[in-house]
């Protein structure tokens, strides 16, 4: 990358040559993030997205203090253990130019838009190419960049790109054209390098790291407890070998009895669902059809996704990954490249892969607003949430209420004002109205308009889940746990 100008070491390199560097070699993204998936234009296939990075140091609109970037600074020249010293810096802390590279990137933050502000305005996503983000961002050489990112993919003008935030994208050009003569921009790359690999260096740089989060974000930094190394390597080995695991955890805690269950017991809620639908007091018959439709494309994802078992499929995104265990940092820099060259894959798929946002063995369900999707991945089929051998009044108590309650997700705009325009809105202000009541009268602080969605999609959940139940009863004998001495009921409450 051509030294440091701050060590006096090497000599810098042209801007965007190091910038190409730096995505191309080390997954390091200053300026802007990019990555690879489902297009929002069409969620079948796969496009290249941009947005704004993740920043390391906070906005300055999240501290009280005016001076935060000065206070900031002299807080670094007092700190004992920075990246700087570590890389041949001086010893008496940073230098001057390091007090511009926290302004820039201060600059940087500014123009970033908020998501809540490009929700309003309808602009999540903006259609563009190659050619056009060069007009528009004009600092970036975005078709090298590109290039190095997706390398051996050829890249042309013409290749399409969904921008989260083109406004950022305009002012990040504008800011680096604007700064470009000074060291900082080179400074502040550096700094996101050492940030980004700092994961793979010894304890010094994890300590430098702490240490520079606690200065940047003052007192809410001085709470951070660092993570266990050997939960960090933990962590970062299942995020990398997610596949490989998933393949080999399903394979030993879900096997298709178990799927198979739970496909029938979700299946069973969306009926039990049906029928209360049809017990709404506040809404119009149209809107109750138009509910039940929704219900019925509902995408059900249970378990894993079908790819992680195709053997041959996973290791070809291995193939080329040399592991050796006595170069710990270069099997971090040869993982970044795997990744690098599995998101070029990615993109060279027609129909966009099943991908979901947690891993298999997750505790964790969710559902999909954009891909109208819920996903139950096979760690929350355990004991005490789901047990092959467990009365269904246990499985229906537990895991069954997580089922309803991400199913009810799908429903939460009709509770919104103005979500349900033909609905008879005084009847269903009173239910509101009644649920607020309820959670705000319990002894602990509540507020119940703020939860009102999560309360609605609790309550909700428990009620359809417990008729679900009633109806499982009428199709299958259930087991009993006499030495409890609990009813049918009082087990599954």
């Amino acid at each position: 990358v051509g030294g440091w100008n701050i060590t006096g070491v090497g000599k810098a390199k042209d801007f965007n040559e190091t910038l190409q560097t730096l995505m191309g070699r080390y997954s390091t993204f200053p300026f802007f993030k990019v990555h690879v998936g489902p297009s929002p234009f069409d969620l079948k296939t796969n496009i290249i997205q941009i947005d704004h990075p993740e920043f390391e140091m906070p906005p300055e609109s999240k501290f009280k203090e005016k001076n935060y970037l000065e206070v900031t600074y002299q807080r670094l020249k007092k700190g004992k253990n920075s990246y700087l010293v570590l890389l041949g810096g001086p010893q008496d802390g940073p230098p001057d130019s390091f007090s511009l590279t926290l302004s820039f990137i201060s600059n940087l933050q500014r123009v970033v838009t908020p998501l809540q502000e490009r929700q309003q305005r309808g602009m999540l996503f903006f259609r563009t190419t190659i050619r056009e983000l060069q007009e528009k961002a004009p600092a970036i050489d975005w078709l090298s960049c590109l290039q190095a990112v997706f390398h051996p993919m050829p890249m042309n003008l013409s290749q399409p790109i969904a921008v989260h935030d083109m406004d950022y994208l305009r002012g990040m050009s504008q800011l680096i054209e604007q700064w470009h003569k000074k060291r900082v921009l080179h400074i502040y790359m550096i700094v996101c390098l050492v940030g980004n690999l700092s994961p793979a260096l010894d304890s010094r740089f994890q300590d430098a790291r702490l240490e520079l989060s606690k200065i940047l974000y003052g007192k809410m930094g001085s709470r951070m407890i660092p993570a266990e190394r050997w939960r960090k390597c933990l962590t970062d080995t299942s995020s990398f070998f997610e596949p490989v695991l998933g393949q080999m955890i399903v394979q030993e805690i879900f096997p298709q009895q178990t799927k198979k269950l739970a496909e029938q017991m979700f299946s069973e809620i969306q009926d039990a669902l049906y029928g209360q639908l049809d017990q709404l007091e506040w809404m119009d018959e149209q809107t109750r059809q138009e509910a039940k439709v929704l219900v019925s494309k509902l995408q059900v994802k249970i378990g894993y996704p079908a790819h992680i078992l195709q053997t041959a499929k996973v290791n070809l995104e291995y193939q080329n990954l040399d592991i050796n265990e006595d170069t710990f940092f270069l099997n971090m820099v040869a993982c970044l490249k795997v990744l690098r060259e599995n998101s070029y894959l990615k993109l060279l798929q027609h129909h966009s892969q099943d991908n979901w946002h947690v891993s298999p063995w997750t505790v964790h369900s969710y559902y999909s607003i954009r891909q109208h999707m819920v996903v139950f991945p096979a760690g929350m089929f355990r004991s005490p949430f789901f047990h092959m051998e467990f009365p269904s009044a246990v499985n229906f108590g537990a895991i069954g209420v997580f089922m309803a309650h991400e199913l009810l997700h799908a429903f939460y705009g009709y509770v919104l004002p103005g979500g349900c325009p033909t609905c008879n809105r005084s009847a269903l202000q009173k239910s509101i109205d009644c649920l607020v009541e309820q959670y705000e009268s319990y002894s602990f602080k509540v507020n119940g308009s703020f939860t009102l969605l999560e309360n609605t999609a609790d309550t909700g959940g428990l009620a359809i889940a417990y008729q679900a139940y009633k109806n499982w009863l009428k199709k299958h004998k259930e087991k009993d746990l006499p030495k409890i001495g609990l009813s049918h009921d009082q087990l599954f409450y």
